[in-house]
């Protein structure tokens, strides 16, 4: 049952995407880039393939060493790919070009390479030439390492060009004293009006009769805000093999058997023989290993670490005592009392005070020895004046990594700390502060808390489906299969089997996942292949078992969007044009402001200090052609209708402020550069992609 166990669980393949620290760049010569191009090229961007070789070669490096998986990999490498030669073009008309002294500069202001050891002089700084020392070395000790290293380079050089560049652009970004001036007045100008606002709302949807000709015309006008993306609509049906409830009643069946000791006839000695229980077994690491589909474990554990439901039973067993089945995650278990650690676990805050030359010491600090004891001397009648503020001195005073979390040290296990503070955790009562010495320096310490802990001898076996019902959820979905392949209907077929029919729309070609479906690309990239048309249907495996049927009902294809695809977006804003027209044509007549509020019953309302930095209008939202007219008119001028974002508007001015002007525009022109600078680097990239002839085939290989 074991070996059957872990035979299914292998054949789950469960990824984790834990995330990517981007960092190794070395100096190791010049990377030519040279190598084979594939015919077919994962993308193409200017007309500059993108080997699908390289590409691959880059994903599985991701994929490797910063366990970044599936589709995540392939688009960061996608996206620093493109970047790159985007980039390289400019960097080519520019004449940009990053030599030993740019590299060097960067390594150095890297605190991944800054703040290491090996790379350090006598007097702790960085040595750039201890570097390039350790990258030679790496060619002969390493070959492996030394080539990933090399291939790093690349990138490495493509972000100092970029510094280079977007340096260059950012200095070249000024403003003039005209343009500092209209900031300044667009900033201080004021005006205040009286508005009337006739919302939409007013008008009944149902009354607003549109034409799909109007629609389609305010579409082609509109364009650029209306492209949408390839993409697919399916339904499904899910065959999941879940065990059922015989399945799970078996396997505790098989684990309640190894709670009993039973009696087997040995055909070789031709005597029966006593088979141990986890009770009576006198060599338990092999019993458990024999029969569980987790090895023995012979970790203590606090009560915390055990299945809520089961917990209290567990921990308060005796010894020798067992329990179960019991559930304890995707397991079934039963458990045996080994042993118990009576304040076995113990949690621990320090304050460390190292010396130079004491172990794992900063290299920026320079007390001595003696000088570390007296200050942590110091430090100790601190703390035992006012326990309560050990975590804020903690973080004040401490040479320790915990001193961020004001030296707490979480629970240890007896032997997991060096020896003089180990005894000492161990050996004091919860409250104790006291001082230790170490090799890594002078440690106060408060004993914060301990719990007791307990050793459990457990065999486990995972809750699967039986072969029994793997059988037939696989006949289900073939049976349903075939009918679909004879022409029944999908939906039919469904309600006859009592199965649920799922819906998800809007896949994207380089969608992973569907919803409560993950790793679903193998079904995505059908959907988007060329054979595949509406009705297509087909059946996928599922990763942790079982079968997913879907079948095509709605196929969009990159480009204009449809009137059905921007009934949400689009028809609202006609429809609001249309009611404008309406609204004026029925209110053209009212010359009299005070007039058409009353005809409308709508309140004249105002809006004080308004200025061209921001379109908000009190109590009417965002509106930038009520300000822009506003600042349009004289005092006590009556605005004609103006059509807004939320309604139609006549405004009134009844007071403007003009500022006359200061002596100097400085101020102004700073600000424009703080504000715009920062902010020319990813505009410029963004521009720069959207003019770039992109070609993008990672959906065909992955």
């Amino acid at each position: 049952m074991a070996i059957l166990g872990s035979l299914r669980k292998n054949s789950v393949v469960l990824i984790t995407v834990i995330g990517m620290a981007l960092f190794a760049f070395v100096i190791s010569g010049v990377f030519d880039g040279k190598g084979y191009v594939a015919q077919s090229p994962v993308g193409v961007v200017n007309d500059e393939d993108l080997s699908i070789e390289d590409f691959r070669d880059q994903v599985d490096f991701l994929q490797t060493n910063y366990n970044l998986s599936g589709l995540n990999a392939v688009n960061s490498v996608w996206d620093q790919k493109v970047r790159s030669l985007i980039l390289s073009d400019q960097f080519k008309l520019s004449g940009i070009s990053s030599g030993k002294d740019h590299l060097e500069s960067l390594i150095s202001e890297n605190p991944s390479f800054s703040s290491d050891p090996r790379f350090l002089n006598d007097i702790g700084n960085f040595d750039v030439n201890k570097f390039i020392d350790f990258v030679i070395e790496l060619k002969t000790t390493n070959t492996v390492a030394y080539e990933q290293w090399k291939n790093q380079e690349l990138i490495f050089e493509n972000q100092s060009n970029e510094k280079i560049y977007f340096d260059l652009i950012k200095s070249g970004i000024n403003f003039s004293f005209k343009d500092a001036q209209f900031e300044y007045f667009t900033q201080n100008d004021k005006v205040d009006i009286e508005y009337i606002q006739i919302p939409y709302s007013s008008i009944e949807d149902s009354l607003v009769k549109l034409k799909k000709s109007e629609i389609e015309k305010y579409i082609n006008e509109n364009q650029s805000d209306y492209q949408i993306e390839s993409s697919r609509n399916i339904k499904y049906v899910l065959f999941d093999e879940k065990p059922t409830n015989q399945d799970e009643t078996d396997t505790r069946s098989v684990l309640e058997n190894l709670l009993k000791e039973k009696k087997e006839f040995n055909s070789v000695s031709k005597q029966e023989e006593i088979i141990p229980s986890l009770s009576s077994s006198k060599n338990l690491t092999e019993f458990i290993n024999d029969n569980s589909e987790i090895p023995f474990d012979s970790i203590y554990v606090p009560k915390g670490n055990l299945p809520l439901d089961d917990a209290n039973i567990l921990f308060n067993l005796d010894i020798n005592q067992t329990y179960g089945p019991y559930i304890d995650g995707d397991y079934f278990k039963i458990s045996r009392m080994l042993d118990r650690k009576n304040g076995g676990n113990v949690r621990a805050s320090h304050i460390l005070i190292a010396y130079q030359g004491s172990q794992s010491a900063s290299p920026q600090i320079s007390r001595s020895k003696n000088e570390a004891k007296n200050e942590a001397i110091r430090i100790l009648g601190l703390v035992k004046k006012n326990p309560s503020s050990f975590s804020s001195i903690a973080s004040e005073y401490s040479d320790g990594p915990s001193k961020s979390v004001g030296g707490d040290l979480g629970f240890v296990q007896d032997g997991a700390m060096v020896k003089p503070f180990n005894d000492f955790i161990f050996s004091k009562r919860v409250g104790t502060i006291g001082m230790v010495e170490t090799d890594f320096g002078f440690h106060v310490i408060n004993v914060v808390a301990k719990e007791d802990l307990v050793l459990l001898a457990s065999i486990a076996i995972k809750n699967l489906p039986s072969e029994r019902t793997s059988d037939k959820v696989f006949n289900s979905a073939t049976k349903f299969e075939i009918g679909l392949s004879k022409g029944a209907d999908f939906d039919t077929l469904s309600e006859e089997n009592e199965y649920d029919v799922k819906t998800v729309n809007s896949i994207k070609v380089l969608d992973e996942n569907l919803p409560g479906l993950p790793n679903q690309r193998r079904l995505i990239q059908w959907l988007f292949s060329e054979e595949t048309k509406i009705d297509s249907y087909k059946r996928f495996d599922l990763s942790a078992g079982g079968y997913i049927i879907a079948k095509v009902t709605g196929m969009k294809n990159e480009g204009l969007a449809t009137i059905e695809d921007v009934k949400f977006t689009a028809v609202p804003k006609v429809r609001n044009l249309q009611k404008a027209k309406m609204i004026i044509k029925e209110n053209t007549e009212i010359k009299s402001f005070e007039d058409l509020a009353s005809y409308n019953e709508i309140e004249i309302n105002k809006a004080l200090a308004l200025n061209q930095k921001s379109a908000t209008v009190t109590n009417a939202g965002i509106e930038p052609l009520v300000v822009g007219y506003a600042f349009g008119l004289g005092e006590n001028e009556v605005s004609d209708f103006i059509v807004g974002e939320n309604g139609v508007y006549k405004i009134r001015v009844i007071k403007k402020e003009i500022s006359k002007g200061i002596e100097s525009y400085e101020p102004y022109k700073n600000q424009l550069l703080q504000s715009k600078r920062p902010m020319s680097t990813n505009s410029l990239y963004v521009a720069l992609k959207e003019i770039a002839e992109i070609e993008d085939n990672r959906s065909t290989y992955y």
